[in-house]
């Protein structure tokens, strides 16, 4: 590799970084604003836990989504196969009387025979991924509309099923002084632990890229990316601690976040999928299974979509036949928003979190303003392009 070339690899993984770090800082500049707008309301402690809750399923999407962006496609299927996976867990529980742990892990199966399904066409047939996940989306949503018959299959007896996404860690709530406000103390120490535990692992990195001479980034921007995560997480869990204390489905969403990030970042398969992302036929050539690596890229995202689709129907209480309905689209909004790249190969699993984020306050900060249900869809589509558009353009100039 030349000198030129070197140069170009630096100032791309620079300007991926700058994007990431600007989306973060938007979503703060975001809440921020929508905070002043609505008065405070957006601020309060109780519209932190509908900000997780409501937009966990966008953030398992995303992460999903994310590995199929990578490759330089999409997953159109993904709100069909949510809405199959919830009307079949309901049925088990609600029709044949089974118990929770019997709907999850039939979901889960479900869920990764969908993605293998995919999979088989996708990578083993060839067939374009936007026209099977075209077609996966009507057939997924007509066997959710054949499975509920058109009713609502609901509300839930088993509780185990009705905590994963209402329920709450047990908490300790103590006052401070003379103060009337209680704090969970199980929320506050987990914000400081995630504080100490994101210095140790970018110190860690760093150090690792340095060891195998690997560009590293200057130390301004990690003390700045450190600095706004740290902030970020602070008062999400220091609203939570003055709230219902922390919901169990965040430990879902961070278990999810961590291992998908892992998977990117430090194996093998994740800089596979980077490869084919960046540069098929180069990837082939160097000896990468493409066709395994876009089986397993789609088994994730059926898997993803399970877990989604468990997660919807347990807030909800019940199953329906619209459920999902447009699931896709903030799935992949969330990912170019938080700086994946349209062409693939560019995108970091934090990026599309944030990027989830941001879609999620945007969505209650409207709606806390009443602004009208079609000038939403207007907003987060303009939103959505600006971040493509900003995309294309960056990567313009650096050529």
């Amino acid at each position: 590799m030349g000198v030129n070339e070197l140069k170009t690899k630096k100032n791309s993984l620079q300007g991926a970084d700058l994007r990431q770090y600007g989306m973060m800082i938007a979503l703060i500049v975001i809440f921020v604003m929508f905070s002043i707008a609505t008065q405070g309301k957006l601020f309060y402690p109780d519209n932190f836990n509908n900000l997780i809750m409501q937009n966990s399923y966008v953030v398992i999407l995303a992460c999903g989504m994310l590995l199929c962006i990578l490759t330089g496609n999409v997953d159109l299927s993904v709100g069909s196969v949510v809405a199959f996976v919830g009307s079949v867990s309901a049925v088990i529980m609600v029709d044949y009387k089974m118990p929770a742990w019997a709907a999850i892990i039939a979901g889960l199966v479900i869920g990764a025979l969908v993605g293998c399904f995919q999979g088989f066409f996708i990578a083993f047939m060839q067939i374009p991924a936007f026209i099977v996940t075209l077609a996966d989306m009507l057939i997924f949503r007509g066997l959710t509309m054949v499975v509920l018959a058109g009713r609502t299959v609901g509300p839930f007896s088993d509780t185990l099923y009705n905590k994963i996404a209402n329920s709450y860690l047990p908490t300790f709530f103590v006052r401070f002084g003379t103060s009337t406000v209680k704090y969970d103390m199980i929320s506050l120490i987990v914000g400081v632990t995630a504080a100490v535990l994101v210095i140790i692992m970018e110190i860690r990195n760093r150090s690792i890229k340095r060891k195998y001479n690997f560009f590293v980034t200057p130390a301004i921007q990690s003390i700045v990316k450190i600095a706004v995560i740290i902030i970020v997480a602070n008062i999400f869990t220091y609203k939570l601690a003055r709230s219902s204390g922390l919901p169990i489905i965040l430990l879902i969403l961070v278990l999810i976040i961590v291992i998908f990030s892992f998977i990117t970042q430090n194996t093998v398969a994740g800089r596979h999928i980077y490869a084919l992302g960046g540069n098929a036929k180069a990837a082939m050539l160097s000896g990468i299974n493409t066709t395994k690596v876009m089986f397993f890229v789609y088994l994730s995202m059926g898997i993803m979509c399970a877990v989604a689709g468990i997660v919807l129907s347990s807030r909800n209480g019940s199953a329906t036949p619209k459920a999902g309905d447009s699931f896709e689209l903030d799935a992949i909004a969330s990912c170019y928003i938080g700086g994946a790249s349209t062409t693939g190969g560019v995108g970091t699993v934090i990026g599309a979190v944030v990027g989830a984020l941001i879609m999620g306050v945007l969505n209650m900060g409207m709606s806390l303003l009443g602004v009208p249900v079609e000038w939403q869809k207007v907003i987060k589509g303009s939103v959505l392009l600006g971040a493509v558009s900003v995309d294309l353009i960056s990567k313009r100039k650096s050529k």
